[in-house]
């Protein structure tokens, strides 16, 4: 599907100042900057960029190496170093752009370095794995998607359903064709500005058997586990140690109407509109008198 490789310097300062020309060619098609967790390599990321550039202009860049699980996070231990590399993909050239940092760092290269003007859109994906529930803060895939809503720029965070054994790989065993279609489908919508969408911070979950005729549902984020932590085993605390995770198979106790249930017991696309508003929706009133309460 694709293949990777380095090249001089002087060829890629060619290769990009013609990226750049290209670009400023293509003003009044969408500017769309694609991004991950699984890194510049995976085949997911891919099959998202082949889609997107039939709607625009695609901006490639993605954490130089694998940065599932560090949801928004900034580390301070990241190199930030951008390293322009050359990839071929089902016959076109692409010049990417491979960030030592983490996918919201990476959005934050690609916005203040990388690209010459503000993206119109942000997709981060295609995800080994779903993101559903609670694990939407502890997901790089989402934590992109939230840094491009920070700058007000609209988001789309599409995953798709693997077994977990394919989490931190680049396995070609996925098929990734479904899971593109709908992350088309969304990003033009997302684009259109005569749409009143009223978010347009969007996370997709796409079943693993997926088709192009799968139904989409409007969901909302369940408010409970998907994946349970475990402790592992080990005797010694002043060794390196790892806790593990699996992934619950009680699908009939997740809340009906939710991401959860409606990608693993009805089988249909998950939609969920997200908001960075993250205040509790209680009665302030309520709470301002329990808090004046007498001791």
């Amino acid at each position: 599907m694709w293949k990777s490789g380095w090249e001089p310097i002087g060829s890629i300062i060619t290769r990009c100042l013609d990226d750049r020309r290209k670009a400023r060619m293509s003003k009044s098609k969408p500017q769309i900057l694609l991004t991950n967790d699984d890194g510049i390599e995976s085949p997911g990321l891919w099959a998202a960029a082949e889609v997107l550039s039939e709607i625009g202009y695609v901006w490639v860049a993605a954490p130089r190496e694998q940065a599932s699980s560090t949801g928004r996070s900034m580390p301070l231990t990241s190199d930030g170093r951008i390293t322009i590399k050359q990839m071929r993909v089902s016959g076109q050239d692409w010049t990417v752009h491979a960030v030592g940092g983490t996918p919201a760092q990476t959005v934050q290269h690609s916005i203040l370095e990388i690209m010459d003007q503000m993206p119109d859109l942000v997709v981060s994906g295609i995800n080994y794995g779903l993101n559903l529930g609670l694990a939407v803060t502890v997901s790089g895939t989402v934590g992109a998607a939230i840094e491009a809503a920070t700058f007000g720029i609209p988001s789309l965070a599409v995953s798709l359903e693997t077994d977990i054994e394919h989490f931190y790989t680049h396995s070609a065993e996925i098929d990734f064709r479904c899971a593109a279609y709908f992350t088309g489908f969304f990003a033009k919508r997302l684009l259109d500005p005569t749409l009143d969408l009223g978010s347009r911070f969007l996370k997709l979950e796409i079943p693993a058997e997926a088709g192009k005729d799968t139904p989409w549902e409007l969901t909302r984020l369940d408010l409970d586990r998907y994946y349970i932590a475990t402790p592992g085993e080990r005797t010694d605390w002043d060794k390196p140690h790892q806790l593990g995770f699996y992934a619950r198979t009680d699908y009939e106790n997740f809340a009906p109407g939710t991401d959860s249930y409606v990608t693993l017991v009805e089988r249909k696309v998950s939609v969920t509109p997200l908001s960075l508003d993250m205040t509790a929706g209680i009665s302030f009133e309520k709470m301002r008198d329990q808090f004046n309460r007498p001791d």
